[in-house]
């Protein structure tokens, strides 16, 4: 029997993340993948997603150019075209998650189904192989959500979406949260008729109030009919039937939710419990009933996002063989929903942070004051910083294009506590939409240094400056 320091199961986000550093702290590695190596963000996920998004904001942006003194296009859309440029950036991307590439880093690769036999072995295909550690990293999937009708009605899901060639004419869409938003405007600047369905009060549950409404009245504006608090009740081939009325759809696509993916992995025969949600079981540390084996990802339960797969991942390697445990700061994970304006979020919601901190300071700053927004056009977007005692930035939210950029320097500010004037302090690019969160946090140091205690002792000082300088 083969026996490596490290066998990986899923060569996704966080399977290849893991496996590489293990191998690169030179531990003989073992990754198992049943189908294609790279995961759902390679293959359904971020990078098709992202390319379709691409194609569609340029539909829109030539449908709006007679604003900017051009002739504007309006034209049926060759959906194909749009898909084969999709395929085309996952082959560009492709090699870099190959099983040579694997094999350059030193990391070896077993195509196949894998299962455990006990609590430090299993097998890959007809291979029986021992380790001192594993890291389940086997991801989610689509999950349908119990409705009668739903699964003999052949619905769409995020991962099969991409195989649609033909655009169709009426698509509506179950669930708004930030998949069905993405791919419901995506498809409505491609010349689709799209309703989203939730059955939540708002689009973007997890999101501020104010964000999912702004992002709810552009998509108005683009013909995307969008209904809240409405429950689907059952499914036919061509129609939805709702508490409210019943929708006809060309397409039905649905994004409520995800799975994680842990069918026939022999967790009882190595010791690895569930939860109640259908993930695994797993501590701060990411390390599952049985020491051994951790888990990283989406199969932990965690918040389904690429970027947290990966320090999961790497957090767990570094536990697993170097015996540095140190847990990941959730609170400071950054989420982006890639709509057209993007919705950026990072630490609590304004109502979060009321229920955990206590009396909290919210500082909003509308984008017709920031002079990018202006220069594009896109003044419809604000940035908001929720702070805690002393100032301190414990959330903050933008909704702006371009946004998920914006957030990375207001997550580092949540990370490591700094106050609004401690953010202020570090100069910002203009024109950009940088500028809103800087903004803020400018008008909150300013506020705070007008403050009656504050204030006093500035007036004393300046007063006492004229003095010395007479």
């Amino acid at each position: 029997m083969d026996r490596y320091d490290l066998v990986v199961l899923g060569g996704g986000s966080a399977g290849l993340t893991g496996a590489r550093l293990a191998a690169r702290f030179g531990a003989r590695v073992l990754l198992a993948e049943r189908g294609r190596l790279g995961g759902d963000c390679l293959w359904t996920g971020c990078v098709p997603s992202k390319a379709l998004l691409h194609a569609a904001a340029q539909v829109q942006a030539a449908r709006e150019a007679g604003d900017l003194g051009l002739v504007s296009a309006s034209g049926p859309v060759d959906l194909a075209k749009a898909m084969a440029r999709v395929k085309a950036a996952i082959r560009q991307i492709e090699p870099h998650d190959s099983a040579e590439a694997l094999a350059t880093d030193a990391v070896e690769v077993a195509r196949g189904e894998a299962h455990f036999t006990g609590p430090r072995t299993l097998r890959v295909g007809a291979r029986e192989v021992g380790f001192r550690y594993a890291l389940i990293a086997t991801g989610g999937s689509p999950a349908l959500p119990p409705i009668p009708g739903l699964a003999e009605a052949r619905p769409l899901t995020s991962d099969t979406v991409w195989d649609l060639t033909e655009l169709p004419g009426r698509l509506v869409v179950l669930g708004g949260g930030p998949i069905g938003c993405e791919l419901g405007q995506a498809f409505a600047r491609l010349g689709a008729k799209v309703t989203i369905v939730e059955a939540m009060d708002r689009l973007l549950p997890r999101a501020e109030p104010r964000a999912a409404a702004v992002l709810a009245e552009r998509l108005a504006t683009e013909g995307v009919e969008v209904l809240i608090g409405v429950k689907a009740e059952r499914v036919d081939h061509d129609a939805l039937y709702t508490n409210v009325g019943v929708l006809s759809y060309d397409r039905l696509l649905v994004t409520t939710g995800r799975r994680a993916n842990i069918e026939g992995l022999g967790l009882n025969a190595a010791g690895v419990r569930t939860d109640e949600r259908g993930g695994l079981q797993v501590d701060a540390r990411l390390r599952t009933s049985n020491r051994r084996i951790y888990a990283a990802g989406d199969v932990s339960g965690s918040s389904a996002f690429t970027h947290l797969a990966g320090v999961q991942a790497a957090t767990a390697v570094s536990a697993m063989l170097l015996g540095v445990r140190r847990r990941i700061d959730e609170h400071a994970v950054p989420s982006v929903t890639f709509t057209d304006p993007e919705v950026a979020q990072v630490g609590v919601t304004e109502q979060e942070a009321h229920a955990r901190h206590g009396p909290v300071r919210v500082r909003d700053l509308e984008h017709e004051r920031v002079d990018r927004a202006v220069a594009d056009g896109r003044t419809e977007g604000f940035t908001r910083l929720v702070l805690g005692r002393r100032g301190r930035i414990v959330g903050a939210t933008v909704v702006a294009p371009r946004a998920g950029e914006t957030i990375a320097h207001l997550a580092a500010a949540v990370r490591h506590g700094w106050s609004a004037s401690q953010y202020a302090a570090t100069i910002h690019p203009y024109p950009t939409y940088a500028d809103g969160p800087w903004n803020a946090a400018l008008a909150e140091a300013a506020d705070r240094l007008a403050a009656p205690g504050t204030g006093r002792v500035v007036r004393f000082l300046l007063g006492a400056r004229r003095r010395w300088n007479r």
